[in-house]
């Protein structure tokens, strides 16, 4: 009996090895967050490519953007996408700008002297900005984003400008809680992004976060800017991030977005979101801290 009881105990331990190393245990959760849709029309149709791969992500609407209804369409049509607003308070692009949906006589410390968003945070930052005009255009926001009939999931930030100071989060934690939406990257996540990684390290650095870089005890958020490579976004060039361009300003924009593109519509990519290594989640499957009785 002695001998039997060993022998059981040895097999479990041998299975239990066998799962651990042949990916049985628990898959790592991940988010693929699609960030700056809306933004033009070559950001929706990196939109749509992603759509009709049937998988589930977010994807996180600029509603200050000129395209931004073309992107409410699509995602009407892909309820495995979960929405959020990309809460904005930069315009970085030369020659292409947007400004506040408030009013620009409503938020005048939010605008440059054109009427539009300052490029950069440091730039937006060094202004006398006044916090009730934040949340005055942000909460316009998030009150367009609801009304344009999408299932908004959450908020997060472009270009992190309005997490940028203590007093600008709560501004933003405060209409979280208001309209009831989760705050990207606040709830513990484990967040990488792919935005400034070199062109051509792209799909191995990716590969790599996959294999290695997940943690399972964490929901898992990969910040993605997708694109096709038209030329639209070939013209653009960012005031914001040097990354972005040449060493004599050429754009290089296009090429980050539609390497991440084709990184993410890759067969080695569709392959291992088949395995068992990790599941694709979207917002709507991370609890709401805000969605409860009140």
């Amino acid at each position: 009996m002695l001998r039997i009881r060993h022998l059981i105990h040895l097999l479990l331990s041998l299975w239990l090895l066998a799962v651990a190393q042949t990916g049985l245990a628990a898959p790592a959760q991940l988010i693929l967050r699609v960030d700056d849709i809306g933004m033009s029309h070559a950001t929706n149709q990196g939109l749509q490519d992603l759509a009709d791969l049937g998988i589930p992500f977010a994807a996180s609407v600029m509603f200050t953007t000129p395209w931004y209804q073309e992107g409410v369409e699509i995602l009407k049509q892909n309820p495995q996408i979960s929405v959020g607003v990309h809460l904005t308070l930069n315009a970085e692009w030369r020659h292409y700008r947007w400004g506040p949906i408030a009013g620009r006589t409503e938020v005048p410390s939010l605008i440059n002297e054109t009427g539009y968003f300052y490029p950069s945070t440091a730039e937006f930052l060094a202004q006398d900005i006044n916090l009730d005009e934040v949340r005055l255009e942000l909460e316009a926001q998030i009150k367009r984003a609801l009304a344009s009939g999408l299932d908004i999931a959450y908020v997060d930030y472009h270009m992190r400008t309005a997490l940028a100071t203590p007093e600008l989060t709560q501004v933003v934690t405060e209409l979280a809680e208001k309209y009831r939406l989760r705050m990207s990257m606040r709830m513990g996540e484990a967040v990488m992004t792919m935005f400034d990684v070199p062109v051509a390290e792209k799909q191995k650095r990716f590969l790599e976060h996959l294999q290695n870089g997940l943690q399972r005890d964490k929901v898992n958020v990969l910040v993605i800017h997708a694109a096709r490579n038209q030329p639209e976004m070939q013209a653009l060039i960012d005031l914001n991030n040097p990354v972005m361009n040449s060493k004599d300003m050429q754009p290089l924009v296009a090429q980050h977005r539609a390497t991440e593109l084709e990184m993410l519509l890759s067969n080695e990519t569709k392959q291992w979101f088949k395995s068992n290594d990790v599941e694709l989640i979207n917002y709507h499957q991370v609890p709401n801290p805000y969605d409860k009785e009140r």
